[in-house]
């Protein structure tokens, strides 16, 4: 049995309980998905500097899911919030949901539209586009023009908006694959295979697509590279 850490922060509990319940539903015979909870909140929504704060706390919980046993850990949500550090600080793999979605959907298909939470948060997500070297795949971005944590009282308007963005992505930018930039949209919200359905292209979300890759890496029995990432001593300090 693989057992991969899913890290979440603190959320208000029906929203942590949703997002426990998806996580925990990409179980199988094979993995084994289990919570670790991270003492930071990103619900509230996370500017640049707050992203480089809560690093930290998310590099204690990823050392804490590998003293647990875990064999790998993904952070919930599409910034990949403290994944890069932490691949000095662990040795079990830390699998990044963004850089995971990209990595799959390359594999289906050369045109990736991306569906953000709103215009906000789109120079953020060009950036970690960028930083991945993945720009030359995208053919757009769109948004639901919506907070994080309106999404729950809004979804009827979310859901029909995600649909009407998606298709434009597809139709006017050439777009086949949408990659979900927000996990809050889908899975947690819109199921995927439903999207599928809908939108007659592949849909790859923050949550199936990392939690995968990582029991696929633990699979083959494969980990980062200490030539990219030295195992550093540092620890946390809170």
């Amino acid at each position: 049995m693989i057992r991969v850490a899913f890290a979440i922060g603190d959320y208000p509990p029906e929203e942590r309980k949703l997002r426990e319940g998806v996580a925990l539903g990409y179980s199988s015979a094979e993995v084994e998905v289990g919570i670790v909870s991270v003492r930071a909140s990103p619900y509230g929504g996370l500017t640049p500097a707050e992203i480089q704060l809560v690093a930290p706390y998310y590099h204690e919980a990823f050392i804490r899911a590998e003293a647990d046993g875990f064999d790998a850990v993904v952070p919930l949500g599409t910034l990949d919030l403290g994944v890069d550090g932490a691949r000095s600080l662990v040795d079990i793999p830390v699998i990044a949901p963004c850089e995971a979605m990209f990595h799959v959907a390359a594999q289906l298909g050369d045109r990736f539209g991306v569906m953000c939470y709103n215009d906000g948060v789109i120079p953020r997500q060009r950036t970690q586009t960028r930083f991945y070297g993945m720009e030359s795949w995208i053919a757009g971005r769109r948004s639901v023009g919506l907070r994080l944590s309106e999404m729950a009282a809004n979804k009827d308007r979310m859901v029909e908006t995600f649909l009407r963005q998606a298709r434009a992505l597809i139709k006017e930018d050439g777009a086949d694959v949408i990659i979900v930039h927000g996990v809050t949209q889908c899975p947690i919200h819109i199921k995927p295979d439903w999207l599928m359905n809908e939108l007659g292209v592949p849909v790859v979300e923050g949550i199936g697509a990392p939690i995968r890759m990582a029991a696929l890496l633990v699979g083959l029995g494969l980990t980062h590279s200490r030539i990219r990432w030295p195992k550093s001593k540092a620890r946390p300090a809170f």
